[in-house]
């Protein structure tokens, strides 16, 4: 029930006292919807928590952008075109412009732009399984059964915030698995979720527009009308809590009535020759809604495309999911770097794990996190770099092998997070943001 509606006639045999809360409640999280009330509440929480804001590295914002399912390496960044054809696979390759590589021959636009990114061809962890390997590539954290790891997106947002009254850390399209969250830490450093594919002809936010029925005008009053009842409540009630729930809906109608906001997830502001530049599709409307997202302020963007569980035909299905995010990862490197932005922009690219190293029965790959790759791009990162190698099937690392803890910690370096850092769980106990890891700094710009 709405607060311009509320009965308030003690003849009234409905009508039932209610507090302050309540008001709130029903007025204002019935026009918002939860989501956005989980993303403002985690101001009060943050400054509640008292954590004082790390300093700022190279890199002010990120995009990860995942590839569920395990990519495989072979047939995608690190192609074994000497090895016998039951290893290399269907697929040729395409020279780079890095002098003596190449890459799968279905990432020729990527190929052009490998001056400006790096490629670890020796990622490892023990984890074949879906779940556990996606946990590890979201935390930097092999699962235990006795916590649950907050995902690199939930710590940026816990140890620096929001910025321009943005949520810090945004899922596209929404929040793909349980390890994209925000684990032991509060709710409140989850992502916020679109709830819409931008590349839909009619993508529209959900809690950026005013509800059904509702102008301009009629919700400044519904505005003037919470401020009254929030002045009646204070003089009555004097309690600290209210101010921290006051700070929480000035921050809810400061997003909502914000033009900053709006307009940060507004494709239609784009012209027509860069959303043909990255493509009209999934893969490149959710990178072109990345760049604009880091562009405006958002610190953190979890973009997930495509399923790449590929056990079986793996020709046909690299070949009708690559070409579209080759063309969408290579404009989106460019616009970064046209842009000024790539140089605080982390962009990485990662999957679970990789696949084997033979072609199976059915003319696929099965899971394999012996050995894979990861690409990494901008935010203080190497420009034309190849990290490591893969043996001459692909099997295991050969040299420089990363793990999933020195992967963290060379990503957190880059934001100026330490590593070392402790947070507290809910039972008080502190946890290193990364434990065991170290920052590899052949990486490092």
């Amino acid at each position: 029930m709405s607060i311009l509606t509320h009965g308030n006639s003690s003849s009234d045999p409905t009508f039932k006292p209610c507090c302050r809360r309540e008001f709130l409640y029903t007025g204002l999280i019935g026009g918002l919807g939860l989501s956005l009330g989980s993303f403002l509440k985690m101001r009060d929480a943050q400054a509640r928590d008292g954590e004082a804001l790390l300093k700022e590295g190279a890199a002010k914002s990120v995009i990860h952008i995942y590839m569920p399912g395990g990519m495989a390496h072979q047939e995608t960044f690190d192609p074994h075109p000497n090895a016998p054809i039951e290893y290399r696979g269907p697929l040729g390759t395409v020279p780079t412009k890095i002098s003596g590589e190449v890459f799968s021959a279905n990432l020729p636009k990527t190929a052009g732009i490998a001056d400006k990114i790096t490629v670890i061809r020796s990622m490892t962890h023990g984890e074949a399984d879906h779940d556990r390997g996606t946990h590890n590539m979201f935390t930097g954290y092999r699962p235990s059964p006795a916590i649950q790891f907050p995902s690199f997106g939930s710590v940026v947002s816990h140890e620096f915030g929001s910025r321009k009254n943005l949520p810090p850390y945004v899922a596209i399209p929404g929040q793909a698995n349980n390890f994209a969250g925000p684990g032991y830490l509060s709710s409140a450093y989850g992502p916020f979720a679109l709830g819409a594919d931008p590349a839909s002809g009619n993508f529209q936010v959900r809690d950026l527009t005013l509800p059904g029925g509702m102008n301009a005008e009629r919700w400044a009053k519904r505005q003037s009308l919470l401020s009254t009842v929030d002045y009646h409540f204070k003089q009555t009630e004097k309690s600290d809590s209210l101010d921290a729930m006051d700070s929480f809906y000035n921050r809810a109608y400061a997003m909502i009535s914000s033009k900053e906001a709006r307009e940060a997830f507004d494709l239609t502001k784009e012209t027509d020759e860069i959303k043909t530049a990255y493509g009209k599709n999934a893969a490149g409307m959710r990178m072109l809604l990345s760049r604009r997202l880091v562009e405006s302020g958002v610190r953190f963007v979890s973009m997930t495309y495509g399923g790449w569980d590929h056990h079986d035909n793996i020709k046909t299905n690299i070949e009708n999911q690559l070409p579209p995010f080759d063309q969408a990862f290579a404009a989106l490197i460019n616009d970064l770097d046209s842009r000024g932005l790539l140089a605080s922009t982390l962009v990485m690219v990662s999957s679970e794990f990789g696949r084997t190293p033979k072609i199976n029965a059915t003319n696929g790959r099965d899971h394999w996190p012996k050995v894979f790759s990861v690409v990494l791009a901008g935010g203080g990162i190497k420009r034309g770099l190849i990290y490591g190698a893969s043996d001459a099937t692909g099997a295991e690392p050969e040299r420089d092998a990363v793990s999933i803890e020195d992967l963290a910690s060379t990503i957190y370096n880059r934001l100026g997070i330490d590593g070392d850092k402790r947070l507290m769980s809910p039972g008080n106990r502190p946890i290193d943001i990364v434990r065991g890891g170290h920052v590899i700094k052949e990486l490092l710009a």
